[in-house]
């Protein structure tokens, strides 16, 4: 292309010489194409100065090809009609068959409760879809976005423009216990601190949303990164966890014989939203898997 560019090419020629050699005149071009008769010889004549030979012969009111005409005709048959589907056919999109690989930006606890029902959705309608899935959070989802995810799902302050959102659903948060070793009751403010817990911190320190909410300090035997293990982190030891109900569902689908306390105190979570980049608006294959994301995150939060 920039040897063509080098030669002043203006491609839109191309057409009009395939439709002046298609039609064998220049008045009848001229119609097909919009154009006014002298607009399409002043093109042919562009087109023959760039070429540099002869194109078109006249015989008797009609136009026929030379033979340097003729070569350039079969040379742009191929290309001219798929250019233009191209350019006008909408784009198919089979979920059945596409095999697109969906890069999602996942807080951990979205990982939690979207992944497991995104991929049984997945193996039933588009079997063929993957899903690349890296961790983000709300100071790096900016970033990871403009670095090519095709969406994101996490807590997010200010964005850039060129990226869309879509709330998803807030939910408040539960205490997880096992009550074979924490037998509760019922869990008091008492109950709660007297206890040690175990936090999910993004800074790597051990404060949680409960240091942050309200600044008192916790028994905090132990801090971690991701929602991930919690379960398995909990079973076995009278340990707490204050977490967000909707990864407490998704742990007790697993682990049933772990148990939820309704927490002494309130706590509202943050709008978890849908994040994706505007040029993915159009995408089909983003398209529907937004859709799933959305029909998901409804559907659980009904459940709540």
């Amino acid at each position: 292309m920039p040897a063509v560019y080098g030669r002043d090419l203006d491609l839109n020629l191309l057409r009009v010489f395939a439709v002046v050699a298609e039609a064998g005149s220049v008045t009848a071009a001229a119609k097909q194409l919009y154009l006014t008769q002298p607009a399409v010889s002043a093109a042919l004549r562009r087109l023959t100065t760039t070429v540099g030979a002869p194109l078109f012969a006249r015989s008797g009111r009609g136009l026929v090809l030379t033979s340097r005409g003729e070569r350039l005709r079969r040379g742009l048959q191929p290309h001219l009609q798929p250019l233009v589907d191209a350019a006008l056919s909408p784009p198919t999109f089979d979920p059945a068959t596409s095999d697109r690989t969906i890069r999602l930006g996942l807080s951990d606890a979205a990982e939690v409760w979207l992944l497991p029902p995104l991929l049984r959705v997945l193996a039933r309608e588009a079997p063929h879809m993957r899903v690349v899935a890296v961790p983000v959070q709300f100071r790096t989802v900016a970033a990871a976005l403009a670095s090519g995810l095709d969406a994101a799902i996490t807590v997010a302050d200010e964005l850039p423009t060129s990226i869309r959102r879509a709330r998803l659903m807030t939910g408040g948060f539960t205490c997880l216990h096992d009550p074979r070793h924490a037998p509760l009751r019922t869990l008091t403010r008492a109950d709660y601190f007297a206890h040690e817990h175990i936090i999910v911190s993004y800074n790597g320190d051990l404060r949680g949303i409960v240091e942050d909410l309200f600044g008192v300090t916790r028994n905090v035997r132990c801090s971690i990164a991701s929602f991930a293990n919690l379960g398995a982190l909990i079973e076995g030891t009278a340990l707490l966890a204050t977490i967000p109900d909707m990864v407490a569902r998704q742990i007790l689908e697993t682990r049933p014989h772990l148990k939820t306390r309704k927490l002494p105190f309130a706590i509202t979570g943050a709008y978890n939203e849908l994040l994706w980049p505007a040029a993915t608006d159009d995408d089909a294959p983003c398209v529907f898997a937004r859709a799933k994301i959305t029909a998901i995150a409804r559907a659980l939060h009904r459940g709540a």
